[in-house]
């Protein structure tokens, strides 16, 4: 099938397209022949997994919209060597612009809609002619062993273009001159020649899911040159990263935090692409000389990283740091990259494994219909992903319960059958908001206790909710309301506190709790959620401040899209129709604001590849907050959040709990035979089986059962060598525990110092 190219596009490829037929692309003389078919081989499998091995009709929208994108790429293609461009769009005089990475990425679309099965330029010699060209002209002018970066991003140069040069070279491989690839691949030997080196800061070690990039670009360049050095290189990079880090800094840690740029957690991001090289590289290597082996660990982070984030197929926002605010990196996105991921490891994970992972994912896809998989995902992928829903020996899994506690990295998530609930906290561990090239500008208050309500709504986080939702007002945050400027490139905000973290029993309740030390003001609060199997319950004490300002404490902010659903309100409750219930303990009445909001990408990222558009978007909001007046000093609230109740399960909720303390020393409650206690320093409070005292930091949880005690101590203060915890009841024996659990005459004994503010476990026979 012929391609209409453009003459100018056709005259770009001319002097290339008489050389193809002579390529021959002998294997280097040090490879035997079956070391060649090695290379090739792995190349090969690479390529399957970006652009699907063969055609097939029912994927005739998915063909078409890679051919789409592709012929836009190649119409509007119009090299000027004097400008220089090859879009007129993407001038490349100036490298600080980044529009050298974005033209090596229109090359990478270029090449998937030549080596895509079913499309009309599928492997037509023409358009690899104007490929080659192309990458000719990059080379010349804008990438290659003897240029500098001029103060432009390092990611471009080390990262972005050898990631998309290398997969543009494999893409067209079967079209393109041998002798011009050894030259476009030149200047990756400067700018990417090992995995684990930043040439552009040297000193630096690559950690993360830049050395996982790294190493993919590294071992791409190893089987498009036959180099087996390369690909051991790229090997041996990754094999260290499997190992689970002891922190502090970049890595997956042993509780499925993730940490990224040594202080912000990032497993919806960085993460992610960590997992998707990761498991892209074992596919692509499997049974070849340069297998990659021991990666049992990555099956595991699955379990512990991803699964407890992924809600219906969306990435929860509160670990996709700066990215929240890119127009074009959705939570669906980054979902869509984890169960890319997932079913390229399922090819080969242990049964053990795969009989949990195949149900999840089924789930995942087919509750998410409001952003369907097929429009997302690669060919390959696509194929994977519809064979799964086509096996009837898999059923379609439920969503994923439990409570998480991430103390690496201050997050808490909370799952219930219906709903999920997340806690964004920092400390001095623990980055409040990353703003990096231009990105997150109004990131301000992300991780100063935000909460995440997640419902069968999936739309509500993605539907342009960043750019419109008031940042100073966003849910969980107790703020004072002075207007902020940008936030500034590079800034770390670490609050002075060791205070944040939490505690789960039994996978079904949860107590987390920060202090908050607001940046930039005298604010001050002690912060507290308790997570029930039906509610979330937020106590707050000591708020304080003395700049003559407002302080305020944000129930919820609910994007409610193009309408304002029903409300309905109470004495101290408010429910919103198709969201939850919120209902006041302690006697105040909340205030209710009901508002369309209006804003842009722009104005939350400028970043010179990611920048939003101008375009103005709104949606609307019901906004329910606690107004603690000017200059509290002594200010609390107490609130339950409702997800899925009725309004009559909202209005008589009040009587549900037990709020048995909510002071500087002590925020404790208890439902039934549950207690749940924060101690910020040593203290006791009174229940109605007696005392229940700690005589040091700690966040506590007991459950009884007859004469049988469940608890789980933390100190999130990370201070407590020892804690002694007295129940209400005569411990009479530790049956099972922890390491470090110990029964003290009628006391139970914790030995925190050095858990890092994991929890310890114990049952009692009281």
């Amino acid at each position: 099938m012929t391609h209409p190219l453009s003459r100018r596009s056709a005259l770009l490829g001319a002097a290339v397209v008489a050389g193809l037929a002579m390529c021959d692309r002998p294997a280097a003389a040090s490879n035997a022949a079956t070391g060649a078919a090695a290379f090739d081989a792995a190349r090969e499998r690479w390529v399957s997994l970006l652009a699907g091995g063969s055609y097939d009709a029912a994927y005739t929208a998915k063909t078409q919209a890679v051919e789409g994108s592709a012929n836009a790429v190649l119409r509007k293609l119009n090299p000027v060597p004097g400008r220089p461009s090859l879009w007129p769009d993407l001038p490349l005089g100036n490298p600080a612009t980044g529009n050298f990475n974005r033209s090596y990425n229109r090359m990478r679309t270029l090449a998937l809609g030549w080596a895509t099965p079913g499309t009309a330029m599928y492997r037509n010699a023409q358009v690899a002619a104007t490929a080659a060209g192309a990458l000719d002209f990059l080379y010349e002018h804008t990438y290659h062993e003897g240029l500098d970066r001029q103060g432009s991003n390092w990611f471009w140069w080390e990262i972005g273009v050898p990631r998309a040069l290398t997969d543009t070279c494999a893409l067209l491989y079967d079209g393109l001159p041998r002798d011009r690839l050894d030259r476009w691949l030149r200047p990756l030997r400067r700018w990417c020649p090992d995995p684990e080196r930043r040439v552009s800061h040297p000193g630096v070690v690559e950690t993360g899911a830049n050395r996982a990039a790294k190493a993919m670009a590294v071992a791409m360049r190893g089987l498009l040159t036959h180099d087996a050095r390369l690909l051991k290189r790229a090997r041996d990079a990754v094999s260290d990263l499997l190992r689970p880090t002891k922190g502090p800094g970049d890595g997956f840690y042993r509780d499925g935090s993730f940490i990224q740029h040594d202080v912000y957690p990032y497993t919806g991001s960085y993460g992610v692409d960590y997992l998707e090289h990761v498991a892209k590289l074992i596919a692509m290597l499997a049974k070849s000389p340069w297998e990659i082996t021991g990666i049992e660990n990555v099956y595991d982070i699955v379990d512990r990283s991803f699964t407890p984030f992924i809600f219906d197929g969306l990435m929860m926002d509160c670990v996709r740091g700066r990215q929240i605010s890119v127009q074009g990196h959705r939570d669906y996105h980054s979902g869509q990259k984890s169960i890319e991921a997932i079913l390229t490891l399922l090819e080969a994970a242990p049964e053990r494994y795969a009989v949990r992972w195949r149900p999840l994912v089924k789930g995942w896809l087919t509750r998410n219909q409001a952003v369907p998989y097929d429009t997302l995902a690669p060919l390959a992928s696509i194929a994977r992903a519809r064979a799964l829903l086509a096996d009837p020996s898999v059923p379609v899994g439920p969503r994923t319960t439990g409570t998480y506690v991430f103390a690496d990295m201050d997050r808490v998530v909370h799952r219930r059958p219906t709903w999920a609930y997340a806690i964004s906290m920092s400390s001095e561990r623990i980055g409040a908001a990353e703003a990096m090239n231009e990105e997150n500008l109004r990131g301000w208050y992300t991780g100063d206790g935000m909460t995440y309500l997640y419902t069968g709504d999936l739309t509500h986080w993605n539907d342009e909710l960043w750019p419109t939702i008031d940042p100073y007002r966003l849910p969980g945050t107790t703020v004072d309301t002075r207007r902020r400027a940008k936030l500034r490139h590079g800034k770390r905000r670490l609050p002075p506190t060791p205070w944040a973290g939490g505690v789960a029993l039994d996978g079904e309740y949860g107590v987390a709790a920060m202090k908050l030390i607001a940046d930039g003001s005298s604010l001050r609060a002690r912060k507290a959620w308790f997570l029930l199997d039906d509610a979330v319950i937020a106590l707050g004490t000591g708020i304080a401040a003395s700049d003559g300002r407002r302080i305020e404490t944000i129930v919820e902010n609910r994007n409610t899209h193009d309408a304002h659903p029903p409300l309905t309100k109470g004495d101290g409750w408010v429910h919103l129709s198709g969201v939850a219930g919120y209902a006041l303990l302690d006697g105040v009445d909340p205030k209710v604001i009901r508002k369309k909001r209006t804003g842009r990408w722009r104005d939350i990222d400028t970043g010179a590849t990611t920048g939003g558009d101008k375009t103005s978007v709104t949606r609307h909001y019901t906004t329910i907050l606690i107004d603690h007046g000017v200059d509290p000093r002594k200010g609390r609230y107490a609130y339950a959040v409702l997800p899925d109740a009725s309004v009559a399960q909202t209005a008589a909720y009040r009587g549900r709990i037990e709020i048995l303390a909510n002071s500087r020393a002590v925020q404790a409650l208890t439902r039934d035979n549950l207690f749940a206690a924060v101690f910020w320093r040593a203290g006791t409070v009174e229940t109605a089986d007696g005392p229940l005292a700690a005589d040091g930091p700690c966040t506590l949880l007991i459950r009884r059962d007859q004469q049988r005690v469940r608890l789980a101590v933390s100190d999130p203060s990370r201070t407590a060598g020892e804690v002694k915890i007295t129940l209400p009841w005569p411990v009479r024996s530790v049956a099972e525990s922890d390491r470090g659990v110990r029964k003290s005459k009628r006391a139970v004994k914790v030995e925190l110092g050095g858990s890092r503010g994991h929890a310890r476990t114990a049952v009692v026979h009281v």
